[in-house]
């Protein structure tokens, strides 16, 4: 069973991933449980490797599910060229495998994460990866079993199924914590399918990866992702600034997405939109593109700078007494 209410306590521990696109504008924090929502074509195992050698934590526990043989690889030769297995814990069902198998995979790998947080009192990051195949392999179970299907021929147990995985997240108030990122790969973008349907309901947010193609990079949508405990870690286990920095940042690459439409529609366009499109094309390429590897302060002065080098103090609209502070000259 998930850990009763009265055992938990509120998440208020930063986990840094060193990825731009998520620490400053949907900062992780402990005991959370969020999804990558992804199209099968976007580099998220990548991410998740990303995330699992960088992130702040004693103990990785990778859970996958119908990987190929290519993937499976990718993550053994990932972890082991970077001195990591000592800390990595891995249960793989690859797509030659048993489907049946693969619904045992989450239970596994938190049966595994629970042993680490509430016997060693650690701090547990679970990777699962990709729910979708997970909720796959339980529509096949359930019609040999000739259960009637509900929506998108999943089963009717789905959303009891997929909560009882991601309730299993938690911070102890003696030190341990198990926090679950997973990976939902989506069908054509198809948000509405049975599977991000649900887990969008358990879930505390979602992180969106997309292609920027005015920089060909794969960056972390600001616009569509949501990190829902972040401001219980943002400006409090980070600088001050970050909650401004954020909400200035996410607006002024709204600005140059608007700038955009009128371009594209053959609009003239203002000072301030050229400006705010080379804001945008910088924003992507220093800071929400998923090959950016930086701690958080250097995430704050790298925006500060482009503030800075595109907008002047009162374009960007953050508290003077910020702007004194960290406004680069």
């Amino acid at each position: 069973p998930s850990v009763n209410p009265v055992r938990r306590k509120q998440p208020s521990e930063l986990i840094a991933t060193g990825i731009a696109g998520i620490d400053l504008n949907n900062t992780l924090v402990t005991g959370q449980k969020i999804p990558f929502f992804a199209d099968p074509d976007q580099p998220f195992n990548q991410v998740m490797a990303m995330v699992a050698l960088r992130a702040e934590s004693d103990k990785i526990i990778l859970g996958g599910m119908g990987m190929t043989n290519d993937d499976y690889l990718f993550f053994k030769n990932t972890f082991s060229n970077a001195g990591a297995l000592d800390r990595i814990v891995s249960f793989i069902n690859t797509t030659e495998d048993p489907s049946v198998e693969r619904i045992l995979v989450p239970d596994m790998a938190l049966a595994a994460a629970e042993y680490f947080a509430v016997e060693k009192h650690e701090k547990v990051l679970v990777l699962l990866t990709d729910m979708t195949n997970y909720a796959d392999a339980l529509s096949i179970v359930s019609n040999r079993m000739d259960q009637i299907p509900s929506k998108d021929s999943m089963p009717g147990s789905l959303y009891s199924d997929l909560a009882k995985i991601y309730e299993k997240a938690v911070q102890f108030p003696d030190g341990g914590s198990i926090t679950i990122i997973a990976v939902t790969t989506l069908s054509g973008g198809d948000i509405t399918h049975a599977v991000p349907d649900n887990t969008g309901y358990i879930t505390e947010g979602q992180l969106y990866l997309r292609r920027d193609s005015n920089v060909g990079k794969v960056i972390v949508d600001p616009f569509r992702s949501l990190s829902r405990l972040k401001q219980l870690v943002i400006g409090k286990k980070t600088r001050e600034d970050h909650p401004q920095v954020m909400n200035a940042a996410v607006r002024l690459f709204s600005d140059a997405a608007n700038a955009q439409t009128k371009m594209e529609n053959g609009f003239d366009l203002t000072d301030y939109d050229n400006r705010a499109l080379e804001f945008a094309n910088d924003y992507s390429r220093q800071l929400l593109a998923i090959d950016v590897n930086v701690n958080t302060t250097e995430m704050l002065d790298t925006a500060w700078e482009l503030f800075a080098k595109h907008f002047k103090p009162a374009e960007v609209n953050i508290k003077q007494q910020l702007v004194d502070t960290y406004w680069k000259k």
